[in-house]
């Protein structure tokens, strides 16, 4: 007997934590998977989990054909800021053979809130002015601009998602407080905007039902709230004394950990509600440590 093709396939530029989550779903739905790595050793085990592994980055391109069938195209590559197409490796190396693909019906370009930069804690949507005009924020800016514009041109269906702090299974402040790292770091008025991994994946799946060419969405759960805040309750749920306090400015840390206290902002995911419909399995850092934990 013939096996019977998949009818959608998954390409990930880029197979991280938020792709693996995306991924196993669709996987387990009957799709093929396919995905990038930079390392022989994972391409090597991602192969041995069912999973079509390539090599790549800027100065190692793809051959077109592992591009072949794809439906779906999810790219959570950062910016590197080098090239010609605002520092994004998969567009200096591959836009002309994804403009190509026949059969592609959704793009999906993994972004970050920080493209937003400082608000001094006021609300910012979709629409708000991107302020985050210097480092890595920047290149993501210039990123978005480039995958949004492949969009306007070639008339491909690219979405934007700015994605909050990230955190799931294995990679959360349930982690930090058992291996003895957690800090809680004092900054009156400051919050963090996070989401669970689940909900990262559950919202590509609703953009993929619904998709709107040209969309920009913020992923963020329901609530933010203080890290200080945050790895408390993880010591309350692990039975442990929350570590005390530290002002900010008493705080050693490396030049990138104190850029993400520069920012203050709100983030509003009113249009993943609206629009995509989602509602998030984790809709605040309460519900998904203690899922994460009940799942250890």
């Amino acid at each position: 007997m013939t096996e019977t093709a998949a009818p959608f396939r998954l390409f990930c530029f880029g197979f991280g934590f938020s792709a693996r989550a995306l991924a196993r779903r669709l996987a387990e739905a009957g799709w093929a998977v396919a995905g990038t790595t930079r390392s022989r050793e994972k391409a090597a085990e991602l192969r041995a989990a069912g999973v079509e592994a390539y090599l790549f980055d800027r100065a190692h391109p793809l051959d077109p054909a592992a591009l072949a069938g794809t439906t779906h195209l999810l790219v959570s590559i950062a910016p590197d800021g080098e090239g010609g197409r605002a520092g994004d490796p998969v567009l200096d190396r591959h836009a002309a053979d994804i403009a190509a693909l026949p059969r592609l019906e959704w793009i999906g370009y993994l972004s970050t809130t920080g493209v937003y930069g400082d608000w001094q804690g006021a609300e910012v949507d979709e629409t708000s002015e991107l302020r985050g005009a210097k480092g890595r924020n920047l290149r993501r800016i210039e990123a978005e601009a480039a995958w949004l514009r492949l969009q306007e041109e070639e008339g491909l269906p690219v979405h934007v998602f700015r994605l909050a702090g990230i955190y799931g299974p294995g990679r959360s402040v349930l982690d930090q407080v058992r291996a003895g790292r957690a800090r809680r770091i004092d900054k009156p008025g400051h919050l963090f905007s996070r989401i669970h991994v689940e909900d990262i994946a559950k919202t590509l799946q609703a953009s993929m039902a619904r998709p709107h060419p040209g969309r920009v969405y913020n992923v963020c759960d329901d609530e933010a709230a203080a890290a200080a805040e945050v790895t408390a309750y993880a010591c309350g749920l692990l039975g442990v004394e929350p570590p005390p306090l530290i002002p900010l400015e008493e705080a050693e840390m490396s030049p990138m950990a104190l850029s993400f206290w520069e920012d203050n902002r709100l983030v509003s995911n009113r249009r993943l509600h609206e629009e995509l419909g989602v509602a998030l399995d984790y809709p605040n850092y309460r519900a998904g440590l203690e899922a994460i934990l009940a799942e250890d």
